[in-house]
């Protein structure tokens, strides 16, 4: 039987994590459009109890400055997982129009938006309607 420490193993192991098998949330310093241009954030659909398959589903990349008083349809309280990119900050809103409860995520991944507060009863898993996007 292979132990885990096996040193086998581990030079197995090593080189899947590093390229990226498993499915886990970009790092922020790697938030990029194809040709090179700065995003501010990515906003996805879909997560997982385990953390290094959350940040998966459809993607919405969020340009610097974006504004969206009213998310995409096929977004709009869907977003499970997201990314802030480096100097960057995602203001959110529960409700349309930017209306409701209001949070700001700052530079850094949330790969489960279930743990953080959205009021006494609720949580931001599913409940983002309105965001605006800044980088400086």
């Amino acid at each position: 039987m292979t132990s885990l420490r096996s040193p086998l193993f581990l030079a197995i192991l090593l080189p899947l994590l590093a390229a990226g098998v498993w499915a886990e949330c970009p790092a922020p310093t790697d938030l990029k459009n194809a040709d090179g241009t700065k995003v501010c954030a990515k906003l996805y659909t879909e997560n997982s109890p385990y953390y290094d398959q959350c940040c998966a589903g459809d993607v919405l990349l969020v340009p610097p400055e974006e504004d969206q008083p009213y998310v995409p349809s096929p977004f709009n309280n869907k977003v499970s997982s997201l990314v802030v990119a480096q100097k960057c900050q995602l203001v959110v809103w529960s409700s349309k129009g930017k209306g409701g409860k209001t949070r700001t995520f700052k530079t850094g991944s949330y790969p489960r938006l279930q743990e953080y507060r959205r009021g006494i009863f609720g949580d931001w898993n599913n409940a983002i309607s309105a965001y605006y996007c800044k980088c400086t």
